[in-house]
Parts: C-alpha cells; structure tokens; sequence
C-alpha cells in the first residue's frame, strides 16, 4: 500500500536511500509498489532506490495538475506573487546548493566544476524567470475607428516536461521555471538514469509555496509514463530534450491531439576555427567546447574545421592540452572530465570510435577507456582527438554524446561555411576570428541556433537556446519561451455611438 508523506512537513536531507514521486504535493511509492534503483557512474555503486511511476501514478499526477489548473489559484495569482515564488524558490536552492551540486554529481558522475556551474545556472533561471514574468503580457493594436483591440497571454495549460541525463537539474529548470512563472501546471518526467535533482526541484517548489498539483514528479520508463503523457487528452503541451529519434516519436504522438510541443534535440555542431584566430584562445575554447560535461552535450562542438595555414600549430596544441586533462575523482576540483552516464553510452562512444578506425581515420589523442585510480567500476573514456577523416563517415556524421571530436582542415571561407552546414543537424557552432566583418558574415550564413563568436560558452539565462533543422525546433531559457507556454487572446470591442448593421436589413 503507498505511503504518504506531506512535502512542507520536514526538510528531508537530499542525499536519502529513497526518492519519493511527488503527486499532488505529497511523497507516494508508486501504485504498485515498483522501484528502481540509481547509479553513481564514476563508481557504479547504487546511490539510491526510487519510486518507480506507473500508468495509474502518471494519471493521477495528469489530474492532479489538470485539477490544479482549471480550479486552483495558481493561474489567478498576481504576476508579483508568483515572481515572489520563484525568487523563493532560488533562494532555497542557493541555501542548499552545496547539497545540490553533490547529488547531481553523485547522480551523474560529472566534474566538481561542471556541477557547480549548471546548479547555478537552475537557480538563476528561476531568478530570471522571476523578472521576465513581469514585463511578459499582451498588446493593444491598431484598428479602425470606434473599435479597441488588446491581447492577453494565458497560460497553456498542463504541460508535460520531459527531461533528458546530461543536465538533469539544469534541465529541469529550463521547463519547469517559465511554465510556472505564466501560470501552468506541469508534470515532469526525469530521466530514469538520473532522476534525484529533479525531485529535490519538485520539493523544493511546494516548499516556497507552489501549490499543490503545480509542480509533480514522476519518474519512471519513457515507454510507460513517457508515452502516456505525450498521448494523454488532457495534457496541452509537450516539452522534450533528448536525441532526435525519440523527438521525431513524440512529435507523431502529439500530432494525435494537436498539442502544443517543443523539441530540443541533437546536434553535430561545428567549430570553425579560422587563420587570424588568436590560436591560445581558439584551443582552450574548443577544449571546453568539446570535453565540457564529458562531451555529453547535445551543442557540444564536435567537428572542429580548421584553416590549412594554422592547422599544423593548431593540432599540437589542441592534442598537447587534450593529453594534459584529468579525469577522476568527480568531486576534486582539478578534474576536468568526469565518467559517461553507463555502461550502454560508453559502449556507444567506443563503437564510433571503433567504426572510425575502421574508416582508416588517425586516432591522435584517447581512443580507448581510461582506467581512473580507485574508480575502476566507473564508465570512463579518455579525451579522443580524431583525424584523417571525412564527410561520409558515421563519427562525422552523426552524434556520438561523448568525449570525442573530429577535426578536418579547410581552405578558405566558402569552403568553411560549407563543411559547417553539411549536416542534418542545426543546434550550435563556434567561430574563431579577429575579423568582426568575417564573424559576422560567417555567422549570418551558418545553419544553426546559436553562434558562439570568440567565445566557448553556449547558454546563459536570456539567450535563447535551440535549433534548426533536425535538431527541433521552440527556444529555451529566454523572455521567447514565456510565449511557448502561453495561448495569446484576442478581444475586440465596439465601442461606437451607433449599432453595428453589417447586412443592412
């Protein structure tokens, strides 16, 4: 039989041996009793057991946010108020950040310094979401005389937020954040690989005041809750990331019942790196660029094009650094790459890797699985630098989500642009030049949804985050997004002397 246990009556620590759903405000075990268990991925030791959601837990937590929506206050309450929560809610997190960052490194094996920034970028998102909310309305229009026109945003409604294993707080936040911030509900799905920040996120909510219903946590099989939310008639927009097969899926499903979807999907992004570049910075940016979160990163900047004049010098520096990265224990501060997630993503990373060799591609840096002194039972990868490859090749073509990058020289600008958008993907893309004109046209003519010029960092809150092409489609993390959870309304009055007679009679 479930347990029940009300959220705001203890302040439980985050790192537990059970993880709770959360339905309607409350802590239940699933329905049936299931749960499954978390690993750490630079050990493989269990972390915890988790309630394990099920087809009836999904639809209660369905209509506890439906309930929470069409006869809740939430929707109702003043802009002010609700901006005042989300600022709570950061407030909590900043108190508890130190608790924050360890679990999401405990639960995905990432780098001390990696944690740190994406637990910090959850809690300004809300911050930001806090004020964008403020400013975020509707518009009064020119009509002709005697008539008026304004327009409102309403909130969507329930919206289904499906989060993905690489960011799993940070990501949660991007969704859950804007959502509430206009008035929706939500019911969130975490990744079953990395699920505890995202509960801790739902309790921290009802904590600073979300009421309940707003805010649910069910984590538990796409197949299952997954798909069941992205059919569910009474749930009114879909919001994904993850890789673009199962956005493809989801995107089917919806069509279904016409809801609302938006998809952050994959990417193969590019780094161009061009020859009045300052190379120092080029190399350190596109070190980051790549071996960031371990390259588990849907924009991570994969194929690095490089001018021929500079190739060579460009090469030995990149590898010489590349080389020089630590990886290790997740919680030292001088660790630069942590594990891969599990077993089934590392031997994912291999196999391109495997299949470049195959290809007769030049291996000059990693290759293979590292060895880490005292996390022998963890998934790690070496850093791996590719050469001698081509546009045919699968580790060029298509997302590895690991440490791995291919690099390829380039002649001229032409050339450049096109190797750069000779993918299916669209998602991010890196210039190095001291040219401003060149940046500029460069940047005009490349395929993607987001540019980094001079620079290695890819997402901040108030830039809009997304892509083309395959790589889906709606922005995330910026004033923009307010609007994909809102419907706009339009009224119109008359407010004229004399009766309308449009037929004359």
């Amino acid at each position: 039989m479930s347990t029940v246990q009300e959220v705001k009556a203890e302040k439980p620590a985050m790192k537990r041996e059970f993880y709770h759903l959360i339905i309607n405000g409350e802590k239940v075990e699933s329905s049936n009793g299931a749960t499954f268990k978390t690993y750490n991925p630079a050990t493989g030791e269990v972390i915890a057991e988790v309630a394990k959601a099920t087809k009836e837990d999904t639809e209660k937590a369905i209509q506890a946010a439906r309930n929470a929506f069409d006869f809740g206050k939430w929707k109702k309450t003043p802009i002010n108020k609700r901006s005042r929560v989300l600022n709570k809610i950061a407030s909590i997190m900043r108190s508890r950040f130190n608790e924050l960052v360890e679990l999401e490194i405990l639960d995905t094996g990432k780098s001390l310094h990696a944690a740190q920034g994406q637990v910090m970028q959850a809690i300004e998102d809300f911050e930001f979401y806090a004020g964008a909310i403020v400013g975020h309305g509707g518009t009064v229009n020119p009509v002709p005389g005697q008539f008026h026109n304004y327009t409102e945003k309403e909130p969507v409604g329930v919206c289904a937020q499906i989060i993905p294993w690489n960011y799993p707080l940070m990501m949660a936040a991007w969704k859950i954040a804007p959502a509430i911030a206009v008035g929706c509900s939500v019911v969130v799905k975490p990744a079953s690989l990395t699920p505890l920040t995202a509960i801790i996120l739902g309790e921290i909510c009802l904590e600073a005041g979300v009421p309940e219903g707003v805010v649910n946590i069910v984590p538990g099989s796409g197949a299952e809750v997954g798909n069941y939310l992205v059919e569910h008639t009474q749930v009114d927009k879909v919001a994904f990331t993850g890789s673009t097969p199962i956005g493809k899926d989801i995107m089917a499903r919806a069509s279904q019942t016409l809801k609302r979807v938006t998809l952050e999907l994959g990417g193969k992004s590019p780094n161009i790196v061009f020859n009045d570049a300052d190379i120092d910075a080029a190399v350190d940016g596109s070190l980051f660029g790549i071996f960031y979160n371990t390259g588990q990163s849907c924009e991570a900047r994969s194929r690095l094009y490089v001018h021929e004049d500079i190739y060579d010098e460009f090469v030995s520096k990149f590898v010489e650094k590349t080389k020089k990265l630590k990886l290790g224990n997740p919680f030292d501060k001088e660790t630069h790459v942590g594990a891969i997630i599990d077993q089934s993503q590392w031997d994912v990373v291999d196999s391109y890797v495997k299949s470049a060799i195959e290809d007769g591609a030049e291996i000059l840096a990693g290759g293979k699985g590292a060895k880490v002194e005292g996390f022998e039972n963890g998934f790690w990868y070496e850093p791996t630098v590719i050469a001698n490859v081509n546009h045919d090749m699968k580790v060029v073509k298509e997302e590895i989500f690991g440490p791995v990058v291919v690099i390829m020289k380039f002649k001229d600008e032409k050339e450049a642009i096109k190797l750069a958008n000779d993918t299916e993907f669209g998602l991010g893309s890196a210039v190095w030049t001291k040219d401003g004109a060149r940046a500029t046209r460069v940047a005009n003519q490349i395929q993607a949804g987001i540019v980094m010029v001079n620079c290695p960092f890819s997402a901040m809150p108030g830039t809009p985050f997304g892509g083309y092409k395959q790589s889906g489609f709606g922005r995330e993390l910026c004033i923009e997004t307010l609007d994909l959870y809102t419907e706009t309304k339009s009224i119109i009055s008359y407010y004229g002397s004399r009766p309308l007679n449009p037929f004359g009679v």
